[in-house]
């Protein structure tokens, strides 16, 4: 056992919390009404996509920061980050007047990339995973003497991720269940350490993406593999901390993993239904609840939004994915015979059963059509699924071969 987990503390946490006052934001945590109808639990956020970096991560940062000697600050640091822990020490760096330089798997979004650069801090992109990207970061830290600024495995980053939990029980005092991302781990190291000694009966549960399972195969002793393209490349961490091991398996209650497609599903409805924007690590907490509504049905559970650091391609491409699954927007082809005015009367169909065509793809010279037919792909919105099943029915009525596509499906 790493005996360094016992230099995490409620005490320092607390401490944690007077530094960062005022310079980091104390963000809401609120009650979520329509994700408490979706999910049968009695759901409260705490919006950390809020903060100046839009996410958690300044607050560690920062304490970090502050721990350092005058040496130290005038040398520089140095940190690995596929993000939001990257803004968050280039933010308060420049803020301080320290250099900063910052390491980024060259696969890291852009609006992350383009947002650390905008703080002021030095970018490097290498090597495809934090993994690749480190290997770098350990050259260029002895090559140039610059202080590590670890983005989990460290006490001073923990106390201050700890604070997150403080500002949600000292706003919802009586939660039941603190649903929190894990990555490396320092979020929920001082999350558990800070709501325990609040509350010892309040219940904490980690989440991690069932592609990069690490604190999960150290909670249950299991062997397991990390790797693979997530959306929630936040938490996408193959080597968590030892630190932040300990800590989980000593007082956290569970570990859970869940799919991309429920992260997917969580993003959503945390923009259509709370109007806000969510990364996929910020929505994890949100997808265990969409995948298992019974753990959580009627108690009072507080949601940590991390981060809303996200791509506005990628959050597009997932509102139109998610209207495809709710029946909302269908694709079909269409089979039909070449001659003037057959486009005209489907759309007639389709509007007249106040459907939407939003796209149409119109095939004629592909061998796989007869010579004297054409196939069409229609893209259309519907009320929802029976509302769209009804149209396709109308269409089938009228003579049309319908078959159903997946969204993106093109001729063979």
């Amino acid at each position: 056992m790493d005996r360094s987990a016992n230099l995490v503390s409620f005490e320092k946490i607390r401490k944690a919390a007077a530094l960062i006052k005022g310079a980091v934001l104390e963000t809401p945590c609120l009650p979520a009404p329509r994700l408490s109808q979706l999910t049968g639990a009695d759901v409260f956020v705490k919006y950390e996509n809020m903060q100046v970096t839009g996410a958690f991560k300044e607050r560690g940062a920062l304490v970090k920061l502050d721990s350092l000697g005058d040496d130290e600050k005038k040398r520089g640091v140095i940190a690995v980050s596929a993000g939001n822990h990257a803004q968050g020490v280039a933010y308060h760096a420049g803020r301080l007047g320290i250099p900063a330089t910052i390491v980024m798997p060259v696969l890291t979004p852009f609006v992350k990339i383009s947002a650390t650069r905008g703080y002021g801090a030095e970018v490097v992109l290498a090597g495809n995973t934090l993994a690749e990207a480190k290997a770098e970061a350990d050259r260029l830290a002895e090559e140039n003497n610059l202080v590590w600024v670890h983005p989990y495995d460290d006490v001073h980053v923990i106390h201050g991720q700890g604070t997150v939990a403080m500002e949600m029980l000292a706003a919802q005092p009586d939660l039941d269940v603190l649903v929190v991302p894990i990555g490396g781990g320092g979020l929920i190291a001082g999350m558990v350490t800070a709501a325990k000694a609040i509350n010892p009966n309040v219940e904490v549960i980690g989440v991690e993406t069932t592609l990069y399972p690490g604190m999960w195969g150290a909670f249950y002793g299991k062997e397991v593999r990390c790797e693979g393209a997530t959306i929630a490349e936040g938490i996408a961490v193959r080597d968590i901390g030892e630190i932040t091991t300990e800590v989980v398996k000593k007082a956290v209650d569970d570990v859970l993993l869940v799919s991309e497609s429920s992260i997917e599903r969580a993003i959503n409805a945390y923009l259509t239904l709370q109007r806000t924007i969510a990364e996929g690590a910020g929505a994890a907490g949100l997808a265990a609840l969409l995948t298992d509504p019974d753990r959580f049905a009627g108690k009072r559970v507080g949601l940590v939004l991390c981060g809303g650091n996200i791509d506005p391609r990628l959050l597009s491409k997932i509102v139109v994915r998610e209207l495809a699954r709710d029946g909302k927007l269908v694709s079909i082809r269409i089979d039909t015979p070449d001659r003037p005015g057959t486009l005209g009367e489907i759309a007639t169909v389709i509007g007249d059963m106040q459907g939407n065509v939003v796209d149409v793809e119109h095939h004629r010279l592909f061998l796989n059509v007869p010579a004297k037919g054409a196939t069409l792909d229609v893209s259309f919105e519907a009320f929802d699924r029976p509302h769209g099943e009804r149209i396709v029915a109308a269409l089938r009525d009228r003579g049309f071969v319908v078959r159903y596509l997946e969204i993106g499906d093109r001729m063979d």
